[in-house]
């Protein structure tokens, strides 16, 4: 038994969960796992977080019960081990956000239509103190993955960002650096379940909040909309954003373009991040992800106020074609972080 399973074993048996059945439940592109525990017809979710590996137990704590006071489904916090990253979590059920349109592509308006409402429930609300505030600086920082490592990946080579981080700042600052609001960061339909038996938004289930911080209006909503991981048709996109401004009571005309903006840089992030996952991390299966992500960046950088950072990405990233994309699966584990 190694140190870490031992160290669960220990936590498990002193909050009484020691003789459970655990089957793993998820994993993604971090280094928390999941595990379902059944223990006589009852069941919990382990989440296993390793501190030493940069998770943080403490603000899943902490945003979980905001999420709670102000009327949201987040897992309670069965019991805790902050220091050794490791909670025992109320266990929300199987219905997925993405699993349930899978079988059923209908409910899909009726869910996002709750996501939003979810939203909008989120940002009348305070947040709570001590947030990350990261300036556009910082955005156009963590945006610049799309060259450090998507570019890398395809050309093999590193060139200076300074150019497309000052443009890119420009950009949020001039359409999406106004008044912020909490967002949650990976807001979309596989961190999303229904709970039917719930009441009114209770019934948005929310996971995955660990990373939230304080953000533009409708972050959040380019995170459900122009989901990385399924193909949401432009109708559905057009009428959950009328829906989100209805809730808010945000403007049209001063919304369209931050909207472009906040979602380009969610692009051109998560473009860098899928590639680094497959060079470093040894994960093929998000070289699959993105041509759909290249698509989403560029229908944002056809809006007119991004015409300048239109430019300067296509004079420095190249487009992901068949050949290109095999490229950096042939890479895959192959460097250093």
């Amino acid at each position: 038994m190694t140190d870490r399973a031992a160290l669960i074993a220990d936590f498990l048996q002193g909050c009484g969960w020691g003789k459970a059945e655990r089957r793993f439940l998820a994993g993604d592109a971090s280094a928390r796992r999941y595990e379902r525990l059944t223990l006589n017809g009852q069941t919990a979710v382990l989440m296993d977080a390793p501190p030493e590996d940069g998770e943080d137990t403490e603000s899943f704590v902490r945003i979980a019960g905001h999420l709670h006071a102000i009327g949201l489904s987040a897992p309670r916090i069965l019991a805790q081990d902050i220091a050794r990253g490791l909670l025992l979590l109320e266990d929300l059920g199987d219905g997925v956000f993405a699993r349930l349109i899978e079988r059923d592509p209908g409910c899909e308006e009726p869910l996002y239509k709750a996501a939003v409402e979810v939203l909008a429930q989120i940002e009348r609300n305070a947040p709570p103190p001590a947030l990350a505030n990261l300036t556009a600086a910082d955005w156009a920082d963590a945006a610049a993955f799309a060259l450090d490592w998507y570019r890398f990946a395809i050309t093999g080579d590193r060139i200076e960002t300074a150019a497309f981080r000052s443009i890119l700042t420009e950009t949020l600052v001039r359409y999406a650096d106004g008044p912020r609001v909490m967002i949650l960061r990976d807001y979309h339909a596989e961190n999303l379940l229904w709970l039917p038996d719930r009441q009114a938004l209770a019934r948005v289930g929310v996971l995955d909040f660990q990373l939230a911080q304080l953000g533009q209006p409708g972050y959040d909503l380019v995170s459900l909309l122009q989901d990385a991981r399924r193909d949401i048709g432009p109708e559905v996109e057009h009428r959950m954003i009328r829906h989100y401004l209805t809730q808010t009571g945000r403007g049209e005309a001063g919304f369209e373009p931050a909207y472009a903006a906040l979602g380009a840089q969610r692009a051109l992030r998560i473009l860098g991040i899928f590639a680094r996952l497959s060079l470093v991390g040894g994960k093929p299966g998000y070289v699959d992800k993105i041509q759909r992500v290249w698509i989403q960046l560029q229908r944002n950088l056809e809006r007119p106020e991004l015409a300048a950072l239109a430019s300067i990405c296509k004079a420095t990233l190249p487009e992901p074609t068949p050949e290109r994309l095999e490229r950096i699966r042939d890479q895959c584990g192959h460097h250093a972080p």
